[in-house]
């Protein structure tokens, strides 16, 4: 992980998309939506979660936007978003919690729920908590955005032709004996040659798999010291789980993504397409009764199904799916 020095950082106006982290030679671009929120402050953390606050400067079409000089893969950063708090109209804006960037490609730690975690205070919940949550919660991470690959190096099988299999990355490679132990659990297990041996034996034409965007278990599941097995509480739908890399498990955050592509492309190579199931409706945010927390700054229209609505901010997801949809087929394939 890298961070910036304290003190003053270089900001210029960047632009508006694509929304996320985008970096470049000389910094980053930062783009998240808004429509509630007066004023969007990114949070960027060092080695030592010392925070250093940016005010976003530009605001264009719903979109909170700067290009931050010196910045580059590896800075862990979130946001806090300064606005109305209004539960009863849908406005949450509270600066005192650090929000995830709903298009980060990568996160990094885990959610320690308490009450610092909560957008509203316990003893009332119509009132913004006061409680600062970044001690409490994940942080995005920037990372290089990679090369992308070949539309013809990726099979392509007549629907008519398909057989999909459907794969747990963690049970999958925790079960199957031709993986190496330090790989079990993992992308890296996935794309190993026994597991890829395995499922061409099968017969199948693509393996479907379980959610594999970064997710957190329910609070009433970590208080029976249980853990949510399928992955279906999301809070990073453009972040592979890092709980499935085993490059995280060595001590490097971020290395999910590199893992999970190098995975996609093994599948790829032994001629799987890769299907991703993806669920927009089950998410790790509740209602204000709920006791579950304030992560990503995400807001929703009211006729959908989504259960964002305790959210510290408020932004709109561009997503390509109808909230009921059960699994989308994905870039991957």
């Amino acid at each position: 992980m890298t961070g910036i020095a304290p003190g003053h950082v270089p900001v210029r106006p960047g632009r508006r998309y694509p929304l996320g982290a985008t970096p470049g030679p000389d910094g980053t671009n930062f783009a998240v939506s808004s429509g509630v929120a007066d004023g969007m402050l990114l949070c960027l953390f060092d080695d030592t979660s010392a925070e250093t606050r940016v005010t976003l400067p530009e605001y264009d079409a719903g979109v909170w936007h700067g290009f931050v000089e010196g910045v580059g893969a590896g800075q862990a950063y979130g946001y806090r978003a300064t606005g109305p708090w209004d539960p009863a109209h849908g406005m949450r804006c509270n600066p005192a919690k650090l929000l995830l960037d709903p298009y980060a490609r990568a996160t990094t730690g885990q959610v320690r729920f308490g009450p610092e975690a909560l957008g509203h205070d316990v003893a009332d919940p119509d009132r913004a908590s006061r409680l600062d949550s970044a001690g409490h919660v994940p942080r995005s991470l920037v990372v290089d955005p990679g090369v992308d690959v070949p539309e013809a190096t990726r099979p392509h099988h007549r629907y008519a032709d398909t057989v999909i299999y459907e794969v747990h990355v963690k049970g999958f490679t925790m079960a199957h004996p031709g993986v190496p132990r330090e790989l079990r659990g993992t992308y890296a297990g996935l794309g190993h040659e026994a597991a890829l041996a395995h499922l061409v034996d099968l017969g199948v034409t693509a393996v479907e798999l379980l959610p594999v965007h970064q997710h957190v278990p329910e609070a009433f599941l970590v208080e029976r010291g249980l853990t949510n097995y399928w992955g279906y509480n999301t809070i990073g739908f453009f972040a592979p789980h890092a709980g499935y890399s085993a490059a995280v498990r060595a001590g490097r955050p971020g290395g999910q993504v590199a893992e999970f592509r190098a995975t996609v492309a093994a599948l790829h190579a032994a001629g799987l397409e890769v299907l991703l199931d993806v669920v927009f409706n089950h998410t790790a945010e509740g209602g204000q009764g709920d006791r579950r927390c304030a992560i990503v700054p995400w807001t929703t229209p009211p006729t959908t199904a989504w259960t964002l609505t305790t959210l510290a901010a408020t932004s709109t997801p561009q997503a390509r799916a109808t909230p009921s949809t059960p699994a989308t087929r994905s870039a991957c394939n």
